[in-house]
């Protein structure tokens, strides 16, 4: 026989259809898991699903953006794009588990407003601190280009400053090679000036304008040139010897900017390659004190994020009471009274046994006493007759009573921890 779309052969009813004794089919709802519902007995009450649906929603979004909050931030930090997937799906499942929590530990039943705001406020101030760590590396995300810009503008501003920090260093060295080189300059150009003078005016004389007016090679024009031969030989030493200390300060600037130089390039090399997620926040941050129209977007984008992942708490306050929440409190109570039900009956038959052990404790102890009372009559009973005997059958009398009383005492005394 064919079956209709209700289970029904061929549109018949079956006697399971009248009994209720029809199997129901376990079904799983993947956005109610997500809420922290009870899905069997969610089942039984339609005009619940669609809120608890759209709650498991809400903590399914905080899950995607702590997820590609982490992910970006952990990506940032070791440019691996493995290791920031890894980091952003455990991180991801961390704040959804936290979340799931939080929401599913929170009761509407039996509370009032007031009370439901009180349990709830460590729950929002948590969910407040979940919201402002996410949001932050989103942020950062979102203003990418105007914070790459800035954190250029950040570097070379550290660069410049290194520079400077450098220059100081290297100030004292570089102001005594210029020192030593001017003064070797001057000499230099006051020996060249005194050489030229001297050759100037000998070349004077032979060309006629010179101070005797004559042209032509005379005593006085051989009185020159030889002065000027004169002063090169003597000069001419001291001149090679001041351009190799000039070339030897020249060398000692050179190489303070050719160190100036490399250390500038280090430097900005290591800048770049330090750039992080501390650079960029910090960059964000002097664009938000820069820009006012920044300011304002970083602002109510950080709000509507903290919104996003307080929105499951603040959904599950503002729901109104609903017959989901009457079963399941009638569930848990049903379940604590049928725990506690047992826990008393367990605890009252743990103490019926201890009762019942002490009772047979007194009687086996009061059997005892009776005993051990007839044995002691009996044994001070044979004792004075033997006591008695003894004294009659001697002459010396030294056996006093008081040794008679020791002697019974040490046969029938007794501990009290020997008793049961």
């Amino acid at each position: 026989m064919s079956a209709d779309n209700n289970g029904r052969p061929n549109g018949l009813y079956s006697y399971d259809s009248f009994t209720g004794n029809s199997v129901k089919k376990k079904e799983k709802h993947f956005l109610w898991w997500c809420a922290g519902a009870h899905q069997e007995l969610l089942k039984d009450y339609p005009s619940e699903h669609a809120k608890y649906a759209g709650l498991g929603g809400a903590i399914l979004a905080t899950f995607a953006l702590a997820t590609l909050a982490s992910g970006y931030a952990m990506y940032s930090v070791f440019q691996n794009s493995g290791w920031a997937i890894a980091f952003a799906l455990l991180w991801g499942l961390i704040i959804f588990n936290f979340d799931r929590f939080l929401v599913s530990t929170m009761r509407k039943y039996g509370l009032s407003r007031e009370k439901q705001l009180w349990h709830a406020l460590p729950r929002i101030i948590l969910a407040l601190l979940i919201g402002i760590t996410i949001a932050r590396p989103l942020e950062m995300k979102i203003f990418e280009k105007e914070i790459d810009a800035k954190v250029e503008v950040n570097l070379h501003k550290k660069l410049l400053l290194q520079d400077s920090l450098l220059r100081v260093e290297k100030s004292t060295a570089i102001a005594e090679a210029m020192r030593e080189r001017s003064l070797f300059t001057e000499r230099k150009q006051s020996i060249e000036d005194t050489i030229y003078r001297l050759q100037q005016a000998y070349v004077q004389e032979a060309d006629g304008t010179g101070g005797s007016k004559q042209r032509g090679i005379d005593k006085l024009t051989r009185l020159k040139q030889e002065a000027y031969q004169a002063a090169l030989l003597q000069f001419g030493p001291e001149i090679r010897l001041l351009g190799e200390k000039i070339g030897y300060q020249d060398s000692i600037l050179n190489s303070n900017k050719a160190t100036l130089d490399s250390r500038h390039n280090d430097n900005e090399a290591a800048l770049h390659t330090r750039i992080g997620f501390l650079e960029r926040n910090k960059a964000l941050s002097d664009l938000a004190s820069e820009e006012p129209s920044i300011f304002w977007a970083e602002l109510f984008l950080s709000l509507l994020i903290i919104l996003i992942e307080t929105g499951p708490i603040l959904s599950k306050l503002i729901m109104s009471v609903g017959p989901y929440d009457l079963a399941l409190a009638q569930s848990e109570l049903i379940q604590m009274a049928a725990s506690e039900s047992a826990m008393s009956r367990d605890k009252q038959s743990r103490m019926d046994k201890q009762d019942a052990a002490n009772r047979n404790r007194k009687e086996t102890s009061d059997t005892l006493m009776e005993k051990l009372k007839t044995a002691q009559q009996r044994h001070i009973h044979d004792a004075f007759d033997k006591w008695d005997r003894d004294r009659a059958g001697k002459d010396n009398r030294n056996d006093s009573i008081d040794q008679l009383l020791k002697n019974i005492r040490e046969k029938i005394d007794y501990e009290e921890d020997d008793l049961i």
